[in-house]
Order: structure tokens, then sequence, then C-alpha cells
């Protein structure tokens, strides 16, 4: 009775709403996470509508050559996967979390809906091809302007959605108790299983009527889509629980540094110079009242929050210069921040491994013999081997969430999670095997197709399954760890940045693996030998040995986790390195009303 009276008070001196309480009246928790993984799936399903055959559309539709489509889509995704940081600064600064998904999804739909006006409009295209390539009319300014100005749209729409849904969904639990951090890692498994479930239907069925049916129709599905994802977030905004803009972590970490920078010169720890922080009461700061606790690492940024002088701090005990006096827990936000950057790390490195089974996976079974039975006349589509690491994916989150968890339940009583750690180790390790795997079924590809003397081997697709079926484990562990660690383990004001630099890995992922590319095509051309990459036939590479590189470059990757990033995990995980300010006011209230605690 104590908390709810105090949450009251506390909610109406500061004009934030209280706490969530247990009841079922009370906002957040399950019933407003269903209206999230609504919102989220439906926009999923449509953006990856488009993002899979828009080369294809440009192609066909607007007379792109291949080089201006690959470049156009280039841009625009890398404009994708960068506006979420930007989404991220409004968020925090200005809109708040709730406000920036809304305007996210309806430029979605503003976006998707251009698009599908130029496929239904043909006076927004530019005529089709008369029998040759040299006859192909090219499309005028003005219906470049329309399509870019749609694509402009739905970039910016993905970056406000892509920080705010797994941070707003974050929001609805309480990380400060064992059972809120286990819904939330139960959260993550559910939103990292409907987004797989949206991308096969995308990829399938969305990609199969674009193409094979009509543009028109293959369009207007994902708009419907998005218009659907933004009547579930209206549905549910009695549910949620919506935080207040507290001010962009950005500026935040900037001043820090400053007034570090600025305090270079003094020494921490020594007795005779009387230091104090500045570290004021999160009271009415945060609804959450969560409040980071002072950590050792990286101890030069402490000076930061040092009161070298009382006339630092005004009248009310406020700083006069925020560029020169910190708060303690700005200071540790941006330990944070620096902090799971070695972890991050590890996660891209994963991902780098997941990357390949895209790319070379896919190019393994076009040379291989994708025949279903005695079928021969009917094919397995190259693209679609990666739809078995989606499945596998979708598999362990059910088996782990619907099997595992609730029979660890009934014999131990209590949820016995795997942690962060081991499911990080767990998607390293998953990628060293996924490497190997794919080095060793290479090997037995290429042979076999020598062997024959054939470009394609007589060795069935299948051969593949094991490959790409680790490489969804690498992500059902690796990926989804790195999520619940940007996301749900860090302070509120700082969950829209993870949300941001999640989807970033992503992009440097495959940036790194363009590079590695890169170098080993040049290794190749130096040596003057059979390469291990390029050109059209495999046959004629040694794919397993960049294979087996990789499994080398995993294998560093899990020690380097194992001796150097792991050790941060103590700083950043909730039970560590949170406490909730909200027992001790519960406590001096008591105390003041005389009553026996």
């Amino acid at each position: 009775m104590g908390t709810v009276m105090i949450n009251s008070y506390i909610a109406e001196k500061n004009h934030f709403p209280s706490l969530p309480r247990p009841h079922k009246s009370s906002p957040g928790g399950w019933k407003a996470i269903r209206y999230i993984l609504g919102t989220e799936t439906f926009e999923k399903l449509a953006t990856m509508g488009l993002i899979a055959n828009l080369v294809v559309y440009l192609n066909t539709r607007y007379n792109m050559d291949n080089a201006t489509s690959a470049y156009v889509f280039n841009i625009w995704s890398g404009l994708t996967n960068f506006l979420p940081l930007a989404g991220a600064f409004v968020s925090d600064a200005f809109l708040g979390r709730f406000g920036t998904l809304l305007f996210g999804t309806t430029a979605l739909l503003l976006g998707m809906g251009t698009m599908t006006l130029t496929a239904g409009i043909p006076m927004l295209r530019p005529s089709s091809c008369i029998n040759e390539e040299s006859n192909c009319a090219q499309p005028q300014g003005w219906q470049l302007a329309v399509l870019y100005g749609g694509l402009a749209l739905i970039a910016l729409g993905s970056g406000g959605v892509r920080p705010c849904n797994i941070a707003f969904g974050a929001d609805q639990f309480d990380p400060t108790t064992e059972k809120g951090r286990a819904q939330l890692e139960s959260f993550c498994n559910w939103w990292y299983l409907l987004c797989t479930v949206a991308l096969m239907v995308a990829l399938t069925g969305v990609v199969y009527v674009q193409t094979n049916v009509d543009w028109i129709l293959g369009f207007a599905i994902p708009t419907c889509c998005l218009a659907l994802s933004i009547c579930s977030l209206l549905l549910g905004c009695h549910t949620y629980i919506r935080m207040e803009p507290q001010g962009s972590i950005f500026v935040d970490m900037a001043k820090v540094i400053t007034a570090a920078c600025r305090k270079s010169g003094l020494i921490i720890g020594q007795p005779a110079s009387k230091q104090s922080y500045y570290d004021p009461p999160m009271i009415g700061l945060e609804p959450q009242r969560m409040k980071l606790a002072h950590s050792n690492m990286f101890k030069f940024l402490d000076k930061a929050a040092i009161i070298t002088d009382p006339g630092e701090l005004d009248s009310l005990g406020k700083p006069k210069n925020g560029w020169r006096l910190c708060s303690l827990q700005e200071v540790e936000q941006l330990k944070r921040v620096i902090g799971v950057l070695p972890v991050w790390l590890t996660g891209i490195g994963c991902a780098v491994a997941t990357t390949q089974m895209k790319s070379f996976g896919v190019l393994q079974a076009i040379q291989m013999n994708r025949s279903i039975g005695y079928l021969t006349h009917l094919k397995i589509p190259p693209a679609w081997m990666s739809l078995t690491s989606m499945i596998a994916l979708s598999i362990w989150i059910y088996t782990y969430e619907q099997v595992y968890l609730p029979l660890m339940r009934k014999m131990t009583q209590n949820d016995k999670r795997l942690t962060l750690e081991q499911r990080i180790v767990i998607g390293v390790v998953m990628s060293i095997l996924c490497m190997l795997v794919a080095g060793f079924t290479e090997m037995e590809r290429r042979d076999s197709a020598l062997k024959r003397g054939s470009f394609e081997s007589p060795i069935t697709v299948a051969l593949l399954l094991p490959q790409f079926v680790l490489s969804g484990l690498i992500e059902a562990f690796g990926a989804i760890a790195m999520m619940e660690l940007l996301t749900a383990h860090w302070p509120n004001n700082m969950k829209t940045l993870g949300g941001a630099i999640f989807y970033l890995s992503f992009t440097i992922a495959g940036c790194l693996n363009s590079i590695l590319i890169d170098i080993f095509l040049k290794v190749a051309w130096i040596n003057g030998k059979l390469p291990w990459l390029g050109g059209n036939d495999l046959n004629k590479n040694r794919l397993e040995y960049f294979y087996f590189t990789v499994a080398a470059l995993s294998t560093l990757n899990l020690i380097y986790f194992r001796v150097f990033a792991c050790r941060y995990l103590e700083y950043i995980e909730p039970q560590k390195s949170f406490h909730c300010e909200a027992n001790d006011l519960e406590e001096k209230w008591l105390q003041m009303k005389g009553t026996d605690h």
C-alpha cells in the first residue's frame, strides 16, 4: 500500500504517470505487447516485401540498367539503415517513442501508397521497352521525383520505426525485477519470431504476387499491411506505458566528454581533495525511477561529475554549466554505451558469418541438384534455402518458450533461462560450426561436380540444410541476445539508441564482409593461382578456403569475447548495474508515518 501511495504522490508532483502496478487495470505488460507485436509484424511484412524486390521493379518498370538499379537500391538501403540514429534523437528529445512510432508508420504508409500509385498509373512510369534494350524509354525527371519521394518517405518512416519498436515494447515491463527481466527476454524472442515469420511470408507470397501476378496488387498488399499496422498501434493506446521525452542521450554524452576533458587535471580518489560527486536523486526525472549504480570502469569519466567548487551549483543545487559539471547518472550512462561496444563487436562478428549463407550459400545451391525427388522438372529456387535459416530460428524460439522454459519451471520451480553470456557464447560457437560445415560441404560439392565434368553437382541441395540451419541458430542465440542487451538492459533514455545500434550492426557486418571478400579477391590475383573467389563458376574457385578463414576469424571472436569483452557484461546486466529508489522511498515514508516496516 505504501508503494502505491508514494507512486501516486510523486506522479502528481511531477506530472508523470505512476509506476505500473500488478493489477489488471494497470497499463503495460503482455496486454500492451500484443498490439506492439501486431504493429511490428505488419510493418515488417510490408517493408520486407518492397526490399526483396525493389531492384527488379526498378529494372522492369523504370527501365534502369542493372548498375543503376543496384546503385539506387544501395543508396536507399544505406539511408534506411542510418536514419534510425536520427530517429532515436528525435524520439528521445521531442516526440517520445509512441509519437515517433506513429509518425514512422504514417510515413511508411504514405511512401508505400506512393509506390502503389507508380505501379498503377502508367503516366508515372516510362513506357515499356519495345523488343530491344536500345528502344527503352528512360524515366523523366518528374517521374523519378515521384519514385524517389516514395522511397524517401519509406526510408524516413523506417528511421522512426526501427529504433523505437523494440524500445517501446521494453517500456511495458519493469527491468528492476526478476519477473520483468524474464518477460523482457520473452518479448525479444517473440518479437524476433514474428518478424521472421513476416519475412518468410514477404519473401515467398508477396514477392511471388509482385513478380508473377501483378505489381499493383503486389504493392497494394504491403500498403494494406501498413494500414493494419497503424490500426494495431492505435487500438492499444489505452494499454501502453508511455515515457515522456527525457532529452537526447547524444547531447548528454557530449556534455560528459567535454566536462571530463575540462577537468582532466583532477586526480580521483585522493582523500585530501575532499572530492564529492554531483548525484541528485532520481525522483521525478524518470517515470520508472531507475538509477544506475556507480561503476569502476572508465574512471576518467567520473571527473565530469566531481564538484570542484561550490560555485558550480546554483541556489537550487543544479549545475550552472552543464558542459562543466554533469550528474553521476549521466556519466554512468556514457560508461554503459562505451562498455557495451566490446560485446557489440562480438555480435557483429556473428552477423558476418550469417551473411555468407545469404550470398555464397545461395550460389552453392545454384550449382547443385535442386530437383524435388523424382520430379526433375520441379526445382527448388536457390533463394528459398534462406527460408531454412528462418524456419530453424522460429522452431528454436518456439521450443525455448513453450517447451524448455515450462519444463524447467516444473522441475526447478523457477525460470531456468539462459544468461546473456551463455547465449552469446553459443551464438559464436554456432558461427564457427556453420563455417566449418559449409567448407566441408563445398569440398564435397565441388569434387562431385569436377568428377562429373559439369557446372552443376549431382549431389542434392539438401546437403546444404545443416549449414543453413546453423546460420539460423546463430541469429536465434547471438542476434536476439544483442537485441536484448541493447534495449532491455539499458535505462529508459538509452533504449531507443540501442534499437538504432542493433539495426546498424547488420549494416556494419555487410560492409566488413564486402571488405573481406575484396581482400581475398586481391590476394588471389596477386598469387596468380586458382582463386579462392571470383568469376561465375564455383567449380573454378576454392570457396572452402574462404569459409575456413571465416571460421578461424570466428574462433578469434570467441577468444576475444571470453578473454576481454564478457567482463563488461557485469556492468551492463540490470541485476548488477541497476537499483531502484522506490524501496528506499517507501521505507522513509513508513518511518515518517510511524509504521512498523
